[in-house]
């Protein structure tokens, strides 16, 4: 007996077939694509996920990088995607997204099941200049982040800066470093 991929999409098995395993409780939805049960999605499935569907170009951003490290436990209801200013690319067909296009260098990615991905702290400066309601759930995806990423306030500052005409930068510095005073002063009254 042959045993399935990890991820499943629709070239592996027809729609019908898929929705008829997923009822059954034999697979489970990994945002457009499907895992079998025995699978525990990690960083490699989720993004396996999304490049069997999206176009090679792409890059995961904001909250669905944040998806695909982990720092969340499900997908954003509209993926956050990226593409080189040089890419050319436009929003796939198939997936609820949206792609801008960036500039970003080859040491803010990371590449996991195919996909190209922001690293943690790419990750924390976009969402912080980007997040229109930059409220709690923000915040604790930037902790979370963070602490994935083993960085501070300072060395996203240090990235921020060495950009020339970072636009919102100032709202940016003061989100993160929010961020972290928030659950400074949130831990020290739990004591």
């Amino acid at each position: 007996m042959s045993r399935l991929e990890s991820v499943l999409c629709r070239n592996d098995l027809p729609e019908a077939e898929l929705q008829a395993a997923r009822l059954d409780g034999e697979v489970y939805a990994v945002s457009e694509c499907f895992c079998p049960i025995d699978v525990v999605a990690d960083r490699h499935h989720r993004g396996r996920s999304l490049s069997l569907v999206l176009p090679r170009r792409v890059i995961a951003e904001q909250l669905t990088a944040a998806w695909v490290l982990g720092a969340i436990p499900f997908p954003p209801r509209r993926h956050q995607l990226c593409a080189d200013v040089g890419a050319r690319v436009r929003s796939p067909d198939t997936v609820r997204a949206s792609v801008r296009e960036v500039v970003i260098e080859e040491a803010e990615l990371l590449s996991f099941g195919g996909l190209r991905v922001t690293t943690p702290l790419r990750t924390v400066i976009d969402l912080a200049r980007f997040s229109p309601d930059f409220d709690e759930h923000e915040r604790e995806v930037v902790r979370s982040l963070m602490a994935m990423g083993g960085f501070g306030v300072a060395d996203c500052d240090t990235a921020m800066n060495r950009r020339r005409n970072l636009p919102g930068k100032a709202k940016a510095q003061e989100r993160i470093s929010g961020s972290v005073r928030s659950e400074q002063v949130r831990t020290s009254g739990m004591r």
